[in-house]
């Protein structure tokens, strides 16, 4: 009997080896065509954001178009256009109306921005519709003279930063930098090239603190398009982390790591210097006060000496232009009345209108950047003074112009103090 019951138990065990087998081929079959289906999406949709963020070639061939008719000129139009010693190399756009490359000049590394036309509509899977392209070269038109070019320039400073005493200075300083050819006149497809970069606040505020180190140089430009020094290391502090683990995170858990990657301590000190500098220098400057608006570290950078950039000007906006935006706003509550993440003032409940004055100064967000970064890794008999100065510093209330002593003799406490702990060092 047990004869007869070995060869069905066989089968039966057979089978079901047969059948569990099957079952894990398909399985494994699945989860081949899930990945592959998944990562091919993946790939899609990452290679329709790159192609719809960069198109450089776009911008290339339209300002190279324009440059060949005889519209525009300037002194990156020759090296971009008919020699090619100037060309795009790595996408780092964030916006597509914004086309920011890294690139080469020569031996030189810089960064390309231009502005294309905007997009009107996109959606996934579908053809981009036509660009509007801006009208950014018509002006000045034909016949404009030099002098009438010189009070064209002028009246913009002067809507842009308000009555300077300087603002003559710094007309023949771009037209200076206008003449791309270096021959002495500013000619027409050149002065429309310097007109249209201007309207550009980012190239505007650029000039104006490039002379004190604080921005990147300006190397050239044709049309809008212009390429800057590229700043080798940024942003001043923080760490990228994968989407899906941003929302994860906790706050103090992320500011903490924000800090694993800087360099030394003594670096750190510099390079926070030269933010207090920046803070010192666009306080009553050579044209006019500003306010920092966006103290992101994202928008700074720092140089193999360890000097500080400012990567994007756009952080930054003249104190006349925030009053004159502010008084434009109407507002029910204090949350109303801010430009940025960083400029604020309060509601005025009986107006509804929104108050010109500033509710921080520069040097206290500053301060509030830079604590974590100064004092992680800070010497230890350095530390509790360094501490309650950076708490004596966030505390300042109220526009610089309202305590010009105070803000003055804090500014120079924290700068003496780091100063003596790095004087002696080579980083100095």
């Amino acid at each position: 009997m047990a004869r007869r019951l070995f060869p069905r138990a066989w089968i039966n065990k057979s089978f079901y080896f047969q059948a569990r087998i099957s079952f894990v081929r398909v399985k494994y079959l699945f989860l081949t065509w899930l990945t592959v289906f998944v990562g091919g999406w993946v790939v899609y949709v990452q290679y329709s954001n790159y192609t719809e963020l960069c198109r450089g070639h776009e911008c290339k061939n339209a300002i190279c178009d324009k440059y060949r008719r005889g519209i525009i000129d300037g002194s990156a139009c020759s090296s971009l256009c008919d020699k090619d010693t100037l060309y795009l190399g790595r996408c780092l756009s964030t916006s597509p109306n914004h086309q920011v490359y890294t690139g080469g000049w020569g031996d030189v590394d810089g960064v390309i921005r231009c502005r294309v036309g905007e997009v009107l509509h996109y959606e996934l899977g579908e053809e981009p519709e036509p660009r509007r392209e801006a009208a950014v070269f018509d002006k000045p038109t034909r016949g404009t003279s030099v002098k009438k070019f010189r009070e064209m320039v002028f009246n913009h400073f002067k809507s842009k930063l308000g009555e300077q005493a300087n603002l003559a200075s710094l007309v023949t300083k771009i037209l200076t930098v206008a003449d791309g050819n270096k021959d002495g006149h500013v000619s027409l497809p050149e002065a429309r090239s310097a007109w249209a970069l201007l309207q550009l606040d980012e190239v505007l505020l650029g000039l104006l603190l490039q002379d004190r180190g604080h921005t990147p140089r300006l190397l050239g430009f044709c049309g809008d398009l212009y390429v800057t020094e590229r700043v080798p290391y940024g942003p001043l502090y923080g760490l990228s982390l994968p989407w899906p683990l941003e929302a994860w995170v906790p706050s103090q858990a992320r500011r903490s790591m924000d800090q694993w990657f800087t360099p030394s301590w003594p670096r750190k000190a510099k390079i926070s210097m030269g933010l207090l500098e920046l803070v010192e220098d666009i306080f009553h400057g050579n044209y006019g006060s500003f306010l920092m608006c966006d103290l992101s570290a994202d928008h700074f950078g720092y140089t193999d000496r360890h000097d500080l950039r400012l990567t994007d000007p756009r952080a930054i906006v003249s104190e006349d232009a925030f009053r004159r935006t502010m008084r434009a706003l109407h507002c029910e509550k204090d949350d109303d009345c801010v430009l940025g993440p960083d400029c604020r003032t309060s509601c005025n409940m009986a107006q509804r209108r929104c108050r010109e004055e500033v509710t921080q100064p520069n040097l206290a967000k500053a301060c509030g950047a830079l604590r974590d970064y100064l004092l992680r890794g800070a010497p230890s008999e350095l530390r509790e003074e360094l501490e309650r100065q950076l708490y004596a510093c966030m505390a300042l209330r109220g526009s610089a112009g309202q305590m010009d002593m105070e803000h003055s003799l804090i500014l120079n406490n924290l700068k003496a103090l780091l100063w003596r702990q790095i004087s002696h060092t080579k980083d100095s």
